[in-house]
């Protein structure tokens, strides 16, 4: 026998149904190079958004889209790189229509702080002194990628190789260099401000590509409308906001 509840406790049923349905979780799988950047834009979303909660995944960009590609959680994707993008929509990975580009960045040449290597550009390093140079892999790591070609175009690269140490992020570079245990390294600007008492900005490194970093709604996510308005957050003038702070530049 069916009896109708009061209504004050019909009510409360309602209320928490409707919370549960609105508290939405999302992962966000973004670039390493991203990771103070976008767990302040996170934080400052939770705020503002009570219902929401944001996992942070940070990683390498092609990491992240192996991960991806195999079916690990994901709802937003942010990338170092178009070139990473394009793969996750060659493979429709993303949602094609809500990519934006939403910030650059650029590229440096670095040394450890204490460092008595006069290291002004690329060609130094062909230098005997200098053993050990930190580089992101090219196949995975868009700054390892941004490195090659750059370095290529200086006719700097294929003499190099013998002193490459390969990392599986732009991190592992800058940990590598502000360590002392390699000689220079090539990390982005946004990086290197982080830990500029513990190195030194030899210079900045032309790239044959802007350093641009696209984001988008992942195909497979299961919170697209809670992807979506991340997406915009970011885009937004509190998330660009953030993002000059941490020293990333307008797309």
């Amino acid at each position: 026998m069916n009896q109708k509840l009061p209504k004050y406790l019909a009510g409360s049923v309602l209320l928490a149904l409707s919370l549960n349905v609105s508290a939405e979780e999302i992962t966000v799988s973004a670039a390493a190079s991203l990771k103070e950047a976008f767990g302040e834009i996170a934080a400052q979303y939770q705020q503002k958004y009570p219902d929401a909660k944001i996992n942070l995944n940070t990683a390498a960009s092609g990491v992240l889209l192996q991960q991806i590609a195999q079916g690990a959680p994901a709802d937003v994707f942010a990338s170092a790189d178009e070139a990473t993008m394009d793969k996750a929509a060659a493979q429709n990975l993303i949602q094609a229509n809500t990519r934006k580009t939403f910030a650059h960045n650029s590229l440096v040449l670095i040394t450890p702080k204490n460092s008595s290597l006069h290291i002004t550009k690329p060609a130094d390093l062909l230098n005997n002194a200098v053993r050990h140079v930190a580089v992101g892999k090219p196949e995975s790591v868009p700054a390892g990628a941004y490195t090659k070609a750059a370095l290529t175009q200086q006719n700097v690269w294929d003499a190099l190789q013998s002193k490459v140490v390969y990392t599986q992020n732009v991190r592992q570079a800058l940990d590598y260099v502000t360590r002392g245990e390699a000689d220079a390294g090539f990390v982005y600007r946004t990086d290197a401000v982080l830990q500029q008492s513990r190195l030194n900005i030899a210079a900045t490194v032309p790239t044959v590509k802007p350093v641009s970093y696209p984001l988008a709604v992942v195909a497979a996510s299961t919170h697209k409308a809670e992807a979506q308005r991340f997406v915009q957050y970011v885009l937004s003038a509190n998330g660009q906001n953030v993002l000059r702070k941490y020293g990333f530049s307008k797309p």
